[in-house]
């Protein structure tokens, strides 16, 4: 259990301290570069994905939180879940509070990655790949435990 943490902190910290400088840059420099694919253009959301939920504007960071702190809590009771799920919950971890934090900071979620050739794509940061990360762990790992489970199945048959 303590070597599983221990690699989340060292997964958690320079993760999101690399997210944080990113984001101070383009919020404080001009960081701004057009490309034929993508570009990084500066942009604040203020709602979750696809700017749902802006409508709650200064108490969407505290209803985060709150969902954040219940799932410390419930991972605090259910240890076997963080044992097989350590690195995903790190990285969502990571995520979540890195946006948190843009919200107490500068008002909004910091975006810069603009995807545009062939279709317009909203515009999205490194918390939301590491996230999008973690899901695409947590799907690999349910799948890879479904199938498992028919093959343990197919042999007692």
């Amino acid at each position: 259990m303590k070597n599983k943490l221990k690699l989340s902190f060292l997964i958690f910290i320079p993760l999101f301290i690399i997210d944080q400088i990113i984001k101070y840059c383009f919020v404080n420099y001009d960081w701004n570069v057009d490309g034929p694919y993508m570009s990084l253009h500066l942009a604040y959301n203020y709602g979750v994905a696809f700017s749902m939920f802006a409508f709650l504007d200064g108490y969407l960071k505290y209803v985060q939180l709150l969902l954040i702190v219940s799932g410390l809590i419930y991972l605090y009771k259910n240890k076997d879940i963080f044992l097989e799920y350590y690195i995903p919950i790190a990285l969502l971890l990571t995520g979540g509070l890195s946006n948190i934090l843009d919200r107490f900071t500068y008002g909004g979620v910091v975006d810069f990655f603009y995807w545009h050739y062939g279709f317009e794509f909203a515009i999205f940061n490194i918390s939301d790949v590491i996230i999008n990360l973690a899901v695409a762990i947590i799907i690999f790992k349910q799948i890879k435990e479904v199938r498992k489970e028919k093959k343990n199945q197919e042999l007692k048959s």
